[in-house]
């Protein structure tokens, strides 16, 4: 025992261990050659000392003669350490999310509590590296204060994962249209309060009121909105939604667990909560006699099984103009959309009038590029382009509470430099209805995400 002690405490196998770490995590993984130039640093704090004797022993002395001064140090030093070990923790292995909405039951409660896994796909680092720390793009105790500065931009990188994104995955990622954001009203897409400016002003005169009434901001990839979503198609696929059934390449999508729809419940009289509940049906409105109820096809089925009830009809949406890309509006909806092909990187598409409608954003917003059009044809930067090859993967994610989900049928694509990582469990889930402790769901800790 005492060999082995001997041995982890040499300060030349100290010196090893840290440095080959520090090495395989911050030069290897991050692929980052000037990292480096920290192995000196190491080299010293363990072999030679010089820092040490220059700094450590003067702090030693200041903390021996003043014990005011040695309290805010340990203070500081304390906070310090925990705020560098939870920030790489937060960049490189997991991050905390709660889920705030009800666009993923019942796979997902509200006030689920989750842990998100950044290494199941390769953490990303971040774009915007001067920021707040553990603070995501506001700052604490304020509602417009920005937390980060675009003084350096880091282009996106993404470090080798454990695997790449698979269907049916349930994936934690930057919501795409919060590139622009209405700062008095945060919670609505900027894009579609902007549609529906334009509707009754016109094209310029619509944004022109817009930028009036509300202070516009945009955000970097990493500082927009996180959101959750079951991804349905990954690049390369092609998706059809057929009277709410998901088909990818032809075919039906694997089945999930506690999918919900939008069903009309029509009634001789009123459903009690107790029914309700018993149901586990938590998102309801009616007035006695006829009811909107989301829930599954299993919860609709027993529905139709009450005496009291006489019809029990799952909604069908018709064509509109909510669903991007925002001109299908005679021939898609929330259940009928499609087809359309998730673009892969590296493949090449034909470029025509019609399919700029659903790749423009693309290649303008997420892949930097100028789209311009005239009477010759389609322009990408100012050359006349006849074809475009997709720098980046994109991914097609919906919620499981079809019909009451803010997904990629209203926003389009997820470009892979959003992705944030994979749902992994639930570790903590409280039901926001109840006081302590009833509102703790026991059941659902430790639940794995499905």
């Amino acid at each position: 025992m005492n060999r082995i002690k001997e041995f982890f405490t040499n300060k030349w196998v100290g010196f090893t261990l840290a440095a080959t770490l520090y090495t395989l995590w911050f030069v290897v993984w991050v692929g980052n050659a000037w990292m480096l130039l920290g192995l000196p640093l190491i080299f010293d704090f363990y072999i030679t000392r010089h820092i040490y004797r220059i700094v450590g022993l003067r702090n030693k002395a200041l903390c021996e003669k003043s014990m005011i001064y040695r309290t805010v140090y340990e203070w500081v030093n304390a906070i310090l350490f925990a705020v560098v070990v939870a920030s790489l923790a937060h960049i490189f292995l997991f991050q905390l999310y709660v889920i705030p909405t009800s666009s993923m039951e019942h796979s997902l409660l509200v006030g689920d509590y989750l842990y998100v896994s950044k290494v199941a796909y390769g953490p990303q680092m971040p774009n915007t590296p001067l920021s707040f720390p553990l603070v995501h793009h506001t700052m604490p105790f304020s509602q417009t204060k920005k937390s980060f500065s675009e003084a350096v931009k880091w282009p996106y990188h993404r470090l080798k994962g454990l695997r790449k994104i698979e269907r049916n995955d349930v994936v934690v990622f930057n919501f795409p249209a919060g590139d622009t954001v209405l700062l008095e009203n945060q919670g609505a897409c900027y894009y579609d309060v902007l549609r529906d400016y334009q509707k009754s002003l016109g094209t310029v005169g619509g944004r022109e009121r817009l930028y009036k009434d509300y202070t516009v901001i945009s955000r970097p990839v990493d500082k927009r909105e996180n959101y959750i979503k079951r991804c349905v198609a990954i690049a390369g696929d092609t998706l059809e939604v057929r009277n709410g059934v998901v088909m990818i390449n032809g075919k039906a999508q694997e089945p999930v667990e506690g999918l919900q729809y939008l069903y009309v419940v029509q009634t001789t009289s009123p459903l009690s909560r107790y029914t309700l509940d018993n149901l586990q049906i938590s998102e309801f409105s009616g007035n006695g006699y006829a009811y909107y109820v989301y829930t599954t096809a299993h919860a609709a089925e027993e529905l139709s099984k009450l005496s009291n009830v006489t019809s029990v009809t799952r909604q069908i949406y018709d064509p509109n103009s909510d669903v991007y890309p925002h001109w299908m509006r005679d021939r898609w909806s929330q259940d009928n959309y499609g087809p359309v092909w998730i673009p892969r990187k590296g493949a090449t598409i034909a470029l025509t009038d019609e399919n700029m409608k659903l790749y423009r954003r693309c290649i303008e917003t997420y892949e930097g590029h100028r789209v311009e059009t005239d009477d010759e044809g389609i322009l990408i930067d100012g050359v006349p382009a006849e074809k475009y090859t997709f720098g980046m993967d994109y991914y097609w994610m919906m919620g499981d509470n079809r019909h009451n989900s803010a997904d990629s049928r209203f926003w389009g694509f997820v470009p892979e430099d959003h992705i944030v990582g994979k749902a992994s469990f639930v570790w903590m889930s409280l039901d926001k209805n109840k006081s302590f402790p009833d509102n703790i769901r026991w059941n659902r800790i430790f639940h794995k995400v499905k």
